[in-house]
């Protein structure tokens, strides 16, 4: 077979075509066909007068007519962020200011920080509304007849009936919430949707603990999931649009580390209202101050979110400019810099809407071959992050501590530790996830959760106590550790990348609903599954789930770990069944060098920007599948 060299005609129309043992695989590399990459840069190819003019008359027609020299060097900058030192506009104080930007990308001014901080108080709601029911289990469900421990023959049931009232607000947010972020978010702004869905936590909080059946606080706990799902999907989008390029991707990565954050500190909570007696007339004071107290920081959120600056995106998008520049002078140091962002925004939105006129673009994203590979890799991340078990021991490791003959003090202060577990080894992710690669992450942390459950499921076949509780707990802070910096932070960061820019905002609305509903699932049947299979076979089935995942991140998720827009059109336009047959023939030569550490041949490389495709040996595909 010939080793052919792309055929890259850069006119109008260019694209570039390889030869795959047959198989035509095409990227497409022009603007007017790609719309990925017309929405990388609107700016890109106008000549400097003709830019200078355009940003001239956008600050006249906007009411901003007194900045337009600042405009003109914003845009100047905007189009090649590289290249202002050669700018006859810009004199060296602008430079200095660009190039102190690059040089000392932390150096940003308070009110980003206070943003950044505010988002971080949203996760941590987010993540004590998701445990602090860990605690409650023990007590609620025996007080509203439904102990899942009964004798009366009503195990079975009760075991669904507690299943049902931990996955009520993912239920919510899998079938309505997530796919009520867009209307909030257009009505109420970023900062409207965050400050609704917090008082929607705080109120369902205080709710739940004044609850007297069990019927009565799963319809709390639904309610609870209209405050989790819009604010799950807007938070990271807030901190996006308010950040600036060069620490954007830390700064939403910082969703996930203050979510574990939060789950940590939800089982403090369940320690620490462990011993609180009951009242003349309030039976279960301890659960009810427990989930409660989830209710704090989602008032704390309330009451200053306000203070922050609102998206300048969504400012842009409802034509209020002058406010959208008024957020970017309190979220950026210089007028410079926040003409450029303005201006660059404001082309982008443009863009968008021109493309994105008269399309169905949630049905493109399983009709145009490169989109329907990056739902399903993102759809893959998301599901797994559920079936991988985590959070069936962060509602109930509890229950799983106490079958396991802990006392209940005992199991919760193992919980607690398990949070803590998770929260520490999720800031490694900030540097593995660029250094590793998402990919190599997810098939290093699969097998290795798959291992650690299977050691603490049968860990409680010894038949001495006390090895038998460490080794349970050393399997579940085993696979904590695996988890928080692999398929903890990979999901959201992926899906992210993956989906084309046009489609961005539809396709993170259908993963995060994904990522709910099986959230849903797996509250749900996790107490039954405890009742019928036992702990071993509880932990075995999601061990079993950590292999299938194993296999289907290697088969179907390309890598797009430090990727251009460009590049990852070329990844996600090899066909699915050419990448699954590479990456088998390639499984056997990895684990001889990476594991058995021998001298194996490298492979050809399969995408354009890794060098020119060579001999393939793997079997054809066809181009569309």
């Amino acid at each position: 077979m010939s080793d052919k060299k792309p055929t890259n005609h850069k006119n109008h129309d260019s694209i570039s075509t390889y030869s795959n043992e047959g198989v035509q695989i095409q990227h497409i590399d022009n603007v007017s066909q790609n719309i990925n990459v017309k929405l990388a840069n609107p700016l890109t190819g106008i000549p400097h007068d003709q830019l200078m003019s355009d940003a001239a008359q956008f600050a006249e027609e906007r009411g901003l007519g007194h900045l337009k020299e600042e405009f003109k060097k914003g845009a100047l900058v905007a189009q090649d962020p590289t290249s202002f030192e050669a700018l006859p506009l810009l004199d060296d104080a602008d430079r200095n200011i660009l190039r102190r930007e690059l040089t000392h990308r932390w150096d940003q001014p308070w009110q980003l920080y206070y943003l950044v901080i505010l988002c971080s108080v949203a996760a941590a709601v987010q993540g004590m509304d998701e445990s602090v029911i860990n605690g409650a289990n023990l007590f609620f469900a025996p007080q509203f007849g439904i102990d899942i421990h009964a004798t009366d023959g009503n195990a079975g049931r009760n075991q669904w009936l507690v299943g049902l009232v931990n996955s009520a607000p993912y239920l919510c947010c899998g079938i309505i919430s997530c796919w009520l972020t867009a209307p909030l978010n257009a009505y109420l702004g970023r900062r409207g949707t965050i400050f609704l869905t917090a008082f929607v936590s705080f109120a369902s909080c205080i709710w739940q603990g004044v609850t007297n059946s069990w019927q009565h606080l799963f319809v709390a706990r639904l309610v609870l999931g209209f405050g989790i799902g819009p604010k799950s999907t807007t938070v990271p989008v807030y901190a996006a649009e308010c950040a600036p390029a060069v620490i954007r991707g830390a700064l939403v990565m910082m969703w996930q580390m203050w979510t574990a954050f939060g789950i940590m500190i939800g089982y403090v909570m369940d320690v620490a209202f462990y011993n609180v007696p009951d009242k003349p007339g309030i039976k279960g004071l301890n659960w009810r101050l427990m989930l409660g107290s989830a209710g704090i920081p989602a008032l704390i959120l309330m009451s200053q979110v306000y203070f922050c600056p609102e998206s300048p995106r969504w400012l842009i998008s409802k034509g209020r400019y002058d406010k959208a520049y008024e957020s970017l002078l309190r979220l950026r140091h210089t007028p410079i810099q926040a003409a450029r962002d303005l201006y660059y925004i404001h082309t982008l939105l443009e863009a968008e809407k021109e493309i994105t006129t008269g399309r169905n673009r949630f049905l493109e994203l399983f009709t145009v071959p490169r989109n329907r590979r990056a739902t399903l890799a993102s759809l893959i991340v998301m599901f797994m992050q559920q079936f991988c078990g985590v959070n069936a021991i962060a509602y109930y490791s509890s229950t799983i501590f106490t079958d396991a003959n802990f006392s209940e003090i005992q199991a919760l202060l193992i919980s607690w530790g398990f949070g803590m577990v998770n929260w520490l080894f999720a800031f490694p992710a900030v540097y593995t996830i660029d250094t590793f690669g998402r990919r190599n992450l997810l098939l290093t942390s699969f097998p290795l959760m798959a291992i650690f459950m299977l050691v603490a499921g049968f860990a409680y076949w010894i038949p001495s106590v006390k090895p038998r509780l460490a080794i349970i707990s050393l399997g579940i802070y085993l696979f904590g550790v695996a988890y928080s910096p692999g398929e903890g932070p990979v999901p959201f960061t992926y899906s992210a990348e993956a989906y084309p820019l046009y489609v961005r905002d539809i396709g993170m609305s259908l993963s995060t609903a994904v990522l709910w509903f099986f959230n849903f699932v797996v509250a749900i049947t996790f107490p039954r599954l405890l009742g019928a299979f036992q702990p071993q076979g509880a932990f075995g089935w999601y061990a079993g789930w950590n292999v299938v995942g194993f296999f289907l991140v290697l088969l179907f998720l390309p890598e797009t770990k430090a990727l251009s827009l460009e590049e990852l059109d070329q990844v996600f336009s090899v066909p699915t069944r050419t990448h699954a047959a590479y990456q088998l023939k390639a499984l056997p030569r990895n684990i001889k060098k990476y594991i058995f550490r021998m001298k194996v041949k490298d492979m050809p490389p399969l995408y354009e920007h890794e060098g020119a495709i060579g001999e393939k040996t793997y079997a054809p595909a066809a181009a569309g599948h």
